[in-house]
């Protein structure tokens, strides 16, 4: 039996004139047709978030609140000289549990790249975090101008063929780790 699986979309940037808002539009709008997925969308903005870790800010309880109410994340990033954004970062290093024992998939744009190689670094750190994540990517090399505002995308074929094999990955991870997750807490096997 499959499951619903609760996804939660993080974005990548906070840069103003992001181009994250419209790569996020267009999975959400691809994930729309899953009937088995509840989309949550993960904006760092709306969180009001501090600039030093304070895990006692309302902020940053919310955030935690909500990563720890998902069984699934795709992390939609861009590629900022060779990396991942400092901003996607501080949120990654803002709660710990909440990431344990689920699964991550990746969404990435940038150059020539396409932001695989903010892809590679983000697995060594979710690695850290105890997720899991999935082979499978979406990537857009040189995205701009191939989005419209809504985030409709120009010739979407080759994307969604990938964005489908990414999702089946993903949700047979989700429905795999989150009977573990209820048997046997991750934090009881980590200690």
């Amino acid at each position: 039996m499959t499951e619903r699986t609760r996804l939660a979309i993080i974005y990548g940037s906070t840069r103003p004139g992001r181009l994250c808002d419209r790569v996020v539009n267009w999975v959400a709008r691809e994930l729309a047709h899953y009937p088995l997925i509840d989309i949550d969308l993960i904006d760092p903005l709306e969180f009001d978030l501090p600039f030093a870790h304070n895990r006692e800010h309302p902020g940053v309880a919310a955030l935690s609140q909500r990563l720890s109410d998902a069984d699934a994340f795709i992390v939609v990033t861009p590629e900022y000289n060779h990396s991942f954004t400092a901003s996607l970062k501080f949120v990654l290093d803002l709660v710990y549990e909440p990431w344990h024992g689920k699964p991550v998939a990746f969404v990435s744009y940038g150059g020539i790249s396409g932001g695989l190689r903010a892809v590679e670094q983000l697995r060594l750190v979710f690695a850290e975090l105890h997720a899991v994540t999935v082979r499978d990517t979406v990537s857009f090399a040189n995205p701009w101008g191939k989005f419209a505002e809504d985030g409709t995308l120009e010739n979407p074929i080759d994307a969604r063929k990938s964005l489908v094999l990414m999702i089946a990955r993903l949700n047979w991870w989700s429905n795999a780790l989150k009977p573990a997750r209820e048997t046997r807490p991750y934090r009881s096997a980590a200690a």
